[in-house]
């Protein structure tokens, strides 16, 4: 349950480090006695779609979702077929309202990921059914050092922090070199209390611009 590509490299010190054998052992053991999402080869899923050289704008998530078939590895996205989750369904709408796009047929980000926008959750495997079961695990220490990673590249990064956790992130970028665009979080709960409106796909794109980066293609179509 190594990563590979560049990111490998870069991360290579975590993997000598205590909390690492432990968590990994303690996820597999998760797994001979309860169902874990994502599956076992998916759950590097962003980091392996994403090289740490591509990452252009960084969405951070929490926890994967904990339904069956649904989290396979990216934030936010679900696999072609399964059912669109509440808060993707308003990531959309405002997809639509910011930029103009139909709305995808489906909830699969990983043509995001291909252009460089790095899918993140701070924890990278749930229990099935039980929300934050796999936090405080060790997880977080790992993905901070993701977050870390991207926060020193030279070429300017958007980080895109949706709710209280992701907010907390704020903390550990550098803001000097990068951009944050942060609101409440798209979920039924709190996308009316300022996710709506926040426009994070045109602000994205004009930041990466000013700064002489591709802009992201956020049109999904059909995949």
């Amino acid at each position: 349950m190594t990563p590979t590509t560049d990111w490998n490299p870069i991360l290579r010190a975590e993997f000598g480090k205590p909390y690492w054998a432990e968590l990994l052992d303690f996820v597999a053991a998760e797994r001979t006695v309860h169902t874990v999402f994502p599956p076992h080869d998916e759950v590097f899923a962003a980091i392996h779609l994403t090289p740490h050289a591509d990452v252009k704008v960084l969405i951070l998530g929490q926890d994967p979702y904990h339904g069956p078939g649904q989290a396979h590895g990216l934030c936010f996205s679900v696999g072609a077929g399964v059912r669109v989750p509440p808060s993707l369904v308003n990531i959309y709408k405002e997809m639509e309202t910011d930029l103009g796009l139909s709305i995808p047929a489906n909830g699969n980000l990983a043509r995001w990921a291909r252009q460089g926008v790095l899918l993140l959750n701070t924890s990278l495997t749930v229990r099935s059914g039980e929300a934050a079961s796999h936090q405080g695990k060790g997880w977080e220490i790992f993905t901070d050092q993701i977050i870390h990673a991207v926060s020193d590249k030279t070429d300017r990064v958007v980080f895109i922090l949706w709710g209280s956790a992701a907010r907390k992130k704020k903390a550990i970028i550098d803001e000097s070199r990068h951009v944050v665009i942060e609101s409440p979080h798209p979920s039924p709960l709190s996308a009316y209390r300022g996710f709506f409106g926040s426009r994070p796909f045109s602000r994205a794109n004009a930041a990466l611009v000013d700064a002489g980066r591709q802009p992201v293609d956020w049109n999904l179509g059909p995949i």
